[in-house]
């Protein structure tokens, strides 16, 4: 024991040979021992006593194990000097024993140290690999016997700390070991330890164990909580086992426990998750019937659910029957569908919402603001964005650096680069310090604008005031450079890049070879091309990329068949923009190759390429092959759009294939692809003026009255569809009656196309006084130039031309009668 031990010790040896403990554990150890008193003092008072300092450490002969037991437990009023002394011995090389430990572990339970009951046993279980001298298992032995003879120990608090312990080190296997080795010691582990473990189980994807825990309670001495089955749902919602989620609720009914609202929404989470919004819908329906108790959280799941699937008029739905229901919607509720109209491009409706939640008495924040700035501009509505953001300023709302980094790219775009460093310069006046994104942003719209001093000049000062430049930076600055030539300075940059640590990558070299080919650098381009050491398939797709770029898609295909050769295929997104630029230089044949080629490779064409392919063919006339190419989409199940089908149609029309047009509108309806009023033009003009070259060439009526039946059969079924014709349409209409010879048809048309509150332009009134010549009638066509002139609208050389033969022909008749 200490106090033996020490009265065999001088005081002179005890002041010089050994340190027990420092100042503020003194007024502990003083009632041990007539040798931690000032002799020169009968009542020392306790500063006198914290300021006695012993120099030297207890060696293991002097202070033992037991002894150390014996302080921790009568320091049970000054828990943190004991802590200190704990730690201070081991720090001078006391080995602290399985006794010591559970002396200190009882004292940080009895004090309600939790959080340096944590570090301890996070501490034992790091050391327990050769730095102990027992084993954790030991000391959870130990602590379970503890408990077992006195259940109501606040050793209690240990065992579960320590599960808690392992569960945060990811020790997850230990844990549940744990969990039975207290069971083995005939004490029940605590509930909510299991919940816990499971929880993380759950978190770090180990669903299978969190499931296996739970069917294990009972073996435990346990039964579930209403937390326990919640977890329990959310573990079979996180893989998609949805039906026995729902067998955890039957588990419930059984076991006497009530769903709280923990359990229900998780539920709809899961449900939501795996795209079952509507059927989670019906069961919060079914609960509000039941009676049972519903939250805010419940119908928040929905929402977010139905706009992850991108139904927002079913999110809205459901936020107006969270009101009804008696809730208030929160800002999660408004953010959820506001980001959902942003995602799927419908900014009216978003501010729409918008303006709701601020009319319910919910403030905006910079987070929801940001999500409808970032929509506008993804819309091309850039100078909308800087309005709203112009107003949000006004309106006194906190704008982050996120929000001022989307308006200044929106000011970019626009080319106002002045305004742009000017908000830029305002995000310091009001204290937010502008971050690498903010610069680098900034550095781009100057790139871009060719403003390419002033970039290097913001990245310089950039540097000087200690923000770090990242790869996005360099690759900015470094294409901005290379559009403008300077590959020079590039190549200076390159160097500077590597003395900060950074390393060029694919991305910084594609930005290079890209840039020198927009700026008419080929050659250039080419030599950087061919002096990379390690050239990946992305520098080889760079360089296809800026060969069409530069309008030299010859070269890229040659480029392009080089590599095919050699067993390399490109990327798609390269084969897409060869395939365009080919088409657009006139190159068909070769952008057909690369066609062929893609479709022999693994990935198979896009959409896109197809589309691109199939537009040249049809522009060329080569109806044959653009066939072709659109059977491959159908093949390899691309579903052509509506557009492509009219693209197709309006190719068949041009090369007098009308019947051909015809069977695929035919098949287009089939696959309930729905005709606009584009594809209807197309059809109706196309039709028209085949049947009457083949009318004429006949020497009959037959072709009028193909017409006249077509045109009337399409104006029925775009009324069905409720399709309203534009100008155009109508004027294809009105041209395909008026050179049938349906002249009374051709001026109801023109009657109903202002009716319908459009305006006839040129081309329209040139339709009708075609057939107003046709009939001889000069009369009426003089009177409707004179109409076309008093409403502003200027004939052209057409008009005219059609006006003058109109009456010279007029003439011939009557001459010749």
């Amino acid at each position: 024991m200490l106090l033996s031990s020490v009265r065999f010790v001088s005081r002179y040896k005890l002041f010089n040979n050994l340190q027990l403990i420092r100042s503020h554990s003194i007024p502990s150890l003083a009632h041990f021992t007539p040798y931690f008193s000032d002799s020169g003092s009968e009542s020392p008072s306790p500063n006198s006593r914290n300021n006695i300092v012993v120099t030297n450490y207890m060696n293991s002969l002097e202070l033992n194990s037991s002894g150390v037991v014996q302080i921790l437990e009568n320091m049970q009023l000054e828990p943190i000097s004991a802590v200190s002394l704990f730690y201070e011995l081991k720090d001078k090389g006391f080995q602290h024993d399985i006794h010591t430990y559970l002396a200190i572990i009882k004292l940080l339970c009895n004090s309600g140290l939790d959080r340096k009951l944590d570090s301890l046993f996070i501490e034992v279980i790091k050391l327990s690999e050769g730095h102990l001298c027992f084993q954790v298992s030991e000391l959870l032995g130990a602590i379970a016997e503890e408990v077992k003879v006195n259940a109501q120990s606040s050793l209690l608090r240990a065992l579960d700390a320590l599960i808690k312990s392992f569960v945060s080190l990811g020790m997850f296997d230990e844990a549940i070991d744990a969990l039975f080795e207290i069971k083995m010691h005939g004490v029940e582990p605590c509930l909510l330890s299991c919940n816990f473990l499971m929880n993380r189980l759950v978190g770090h994807e180990k669903v299978d164990t969190a499931v296996a825990i739970y069917k294990q309670l009972k073996n435990l001495g346990l039964s579930p909580n209403v937390y326990t089955y919640g977890i329990v749902i959310k573990a079979y919602c996180r893989e998609g086992r949805l039906e026995e989620a729902g067998q955890v609720f039957l588990d419930m009914e059984e076991a006497g426990v009530e769903p709280n609202s923990f359990t229900l929404v998780a539920y709809l989470e899961g449900l939501c998750r795996h795209s079952r919004s509507d059927f989670a819908y019906n069961i919060l329906q079914a609960w509000k019937v039941e009676n049972v108790k519903i939250d805010s959280f419940a119908f928040t799941a929905v929402i977010q659910g139905f706009v992850s699937e991108k139904r927002m008029k079913e999110a809205e739905i459901v936020l107006l029957d969270m009101e009804k229901h008696g809730l208030v919607p929160s800002e999660v509720d408004y953010r959820a569908l506001i980001q959902g109209y942003c995602d799927s491009g419908d900014i009216s409706k978003a501010l729409d919402i918008h303006s709701e939640m601020e009319a319910s008495g919910i403030k905006t924040n910079c987070s929801i603001l940001t999500s409808v700035l970032e929509c506008l501009c993804l819309k091309g509505m850039h100078n909308e964005a800087i309005d709203q953001f112009i107003n949000f300023k006004k309106m006194g709302i906190f704008l982050d650096e996120v929000i001022y980094n989307v308006a200044i790219d929106a000011l970019c775009k626009m080319g106002k680069l002045d305004e742009a460093l000017s908000l830029f310069d305002e995000m310091s006046f009001k204290k937010l310090m502008p971050d690498v994104v903010n610069y680098t942003t900034l550095i781009n719209g100057l790139c871009l604008h060719g403003n390419i001093f002033d970039a290097v000049n913001l990245f310089d000062e950039m540097n000087e005031k200690g923000v770090k430049a990242d790869i996005i930076t360099y690759n900015v600055l470094a294409g901005g450079l290379s559009r403008n030539g300077l590959l020079h300075e590039v190549l200076f940059l390159l160097d500077s890049m590597k003395c900060q640590g950074s390393t060029p990558n694919t991305a910084t070299h594609n930005m290079i070879i890209e840039g020198l080919c927009l700026g008419g650098r080929v050659k250039e381009a080419e030599k950087y091309f061919i002096d990379l050491e390690d050239k990946s398939i992305e520098n080889y797709a760079s360089m296809v990329n800026g060969y069409c770029e530069s309008s030299k898609a010859a070269d890229g295909f040659k480029l392009f068949v080089r590599l095919f050769s050699q067993g390399i295929i490109l990327n798609r997104s390269c084969c897409t923009k060869l395939i365009s630029s080919l088409c657009l230089e006139g190159e068909n044949e070769r952008a057909l190759k690369v066609f062929e080629i893609m479709l022999s490779s693994g990935d198979g064409p896009t959409k896109t390429m197809c589309s691109k392919l199939i537009a040249a063919l049809c522009r060329a006339g080569d109806m044959e092959k653009a066939r072709w190419a659109f059977d491959q989409m159908l093949c390899r199940r691309l579903s052509p759009d509506l557009f492509m089908y009219t693209m197709m149609l309006n190719g068949y029309c041009q090369v007098n294939r009308v019947q051909d047009a015809f069977a695929l509108f035919r098949d287009m309806k089939d696959r309930d692809i729905k005709a606009d009023i584009i594809t209807y033009t197309v059809l109706v003009d196309g039709h028209s003026k085949v049947t009457r070259r083949w009318a004429r060439s006949q020497h009959n009526d037959e072709g009028n009255r193909k017409v006249k039946h077509v045109v009337s059969t399409f104006c029925r079924e775009m009324n069905e569809s409720e399709l309203k014709p534009d100008v155009i349409c109508y004027t294809a209409l009105i041209d395909s009656l008026c050179k049938s010879d349906n002249l009374q048809g051709a001026v109801s048309l023109f009657r109903e196309l202002i009716e319908q509150g459009l305006q006839p332009d040129t081309v329209a009134y040139t339709a009708l006084l075609s057939g107003y010549c046709k009939q001889g009638d000069t009369v009426k066509a003089v009177t409707l130039v004179n109409e076309m002139k008093s409403k502003g609208i200027e004939p052209d050389s057409r008009t005219m031309s059609t006006l003058h033969h109109g009456i010279v022909r007029a003439k011939k008749l009557k001459f010749q009668h």
